[in-house]
């Protein structure tokens, strides 16, 4: 382990029983960290413990559990069909949850914070790959500005914080996730999630035809959640954007942000057909093409994380495999 954080640190995860939150304490747990023994902990809270919302909430939850180390992976989140029907809670509730959690860590004290953006900061027709200084360099994609909006509030906060108070803040911004913890909701989930609701019902009813939304065409990166966990942590244990070996910007500027995926993107068809194959679908597959596409492409350049000396490890047929086997073990899908 490094000497960035420790397993005597006692570390908050907001968010924990959320996909990527719920990643990360496993993944905090299986590398040693909250060691009672030590003076440890790993901390974590239901929103009936603790109301992100609510500012005086959070200030009271730190002051009596004094966290030296914040992982931020609490937001409000959905797919394109949420986005456009709740924009303003998407932007007040996320903003919210950030500036409760972030100002407070940095008065309070807390040692190191990580927060978790979201590859949809960047403009929709960004370079490919996306290099992290393509962010505020163009128009976002409409079906989810609003959630890239606050992300992006957070980020700058982090990066103001820094720079104001040497507060050590960093970011990462994490591609597409799928795996254990997803939303399978018919109406509110991202794509891997309800291609896999999709095909999987599909496969147990039957179904001779399965439609999916828009032309197929877009190119997107997936991420194992586990994949994600395992950077949060290394990127904890390594990554101290002062330090001379720190990836820099093309002008050599201090980077307090940085992006998270396999540096690979397939078509939504080829997505489509692959999890129909691991989910045992024969049956035809059809293509609503008035609906959305979203972004055409969106592939992170990950190459500075890859320098640091971290890449993905669950290849996506894998990890769709793995995904699908978990899924088989439940009684049913989520509503």
């Amino acid at each position: 382990m490094s000497g960035l954080i420790a397993p005597a640190d006692r570390i908050f995860v907001a968010g924990h029983r959320g996909m990527a939150g719920s990643a990360i304490l496993r993944a905090l747990t299986a590398a040693g960290y909250g060691q009672v023994d030590q003076g440890g902990a790993l901390l974590t809270a239901t929103r009936h413990d603790l109301d992100l919302l609510d500012p005086l909430a959070v200030q009271g939850w730190f002051s009596r559990h004094a966290p030296s180390v914040v992982v931020l992976a609490a937001a409000k989140v959905g797919g394109i069909h949420a986005n456009a029907t709740y924009p303003a809670d998407f932007l007040l509730q996320n903003l919210r949850i950030q500036t409760n959690v972030i100002e407070t860590a940095w008065r309070a004290g807390v040692r190191r914070l990580l927060f978790l953006g979201s590859s949809c900061i960047y403009p929709k027709f960004a370079e490919q790959p996306i290099p992290e200084e393509a962010l505020l360099t163009g128009a976002l994609e409409p079906t989810n500005e609003w959630y890239a909006i606050a992300k992006i509030a957070g980020i700058q906060l982090c990066r103001a914080l820094r720079a104001q108070y040497g507060f050590d803040a960093i970011s990462l911004m994490p591609t597409n996730l799928y795996g254990p913890g997803d939303n399978y909701h018919a109406a509110n989930s991202h794509v891997m999630a309800a291609l896999i609701q999709r095909f999987r019902q599909a496969a147990i009813e039957g179904t001779r035809g399965v439609c999916c939304w828009g032309t197929g065409s877009p190119r997107r990166e997936f991420l194992h959640v586990d994949d994600l966990a395992a950077a949060v942590v290394f990127c904890l244990e390594h990554w101290d954007p002062q330090a001379p070996e720190a990836p820099r910007t093309r002008d050599g500027q201090i980077l307090e942000y940085l992006n998270v995926g396999t540096g690979l993107d397939l078509s939504i068809r080829e997505l489509a057909e692959l999890v129909a194959l691991k989910a045992g679908y024969n049956g035809a597959i059809a293509w609503d093409v008035q609906r959305p596409d979203g972004t055409p492409r969106k592939l992170l350049d990950v190459s500075r994380l890859t320098a640091l000396g971290w890449q993905a490890s669950i290849p996506l047929e894998q990890g769709v495999a793995i995904t699908l086997a978990q899924l088989g073990r439940q009684p049913q899908l989520l509503p």
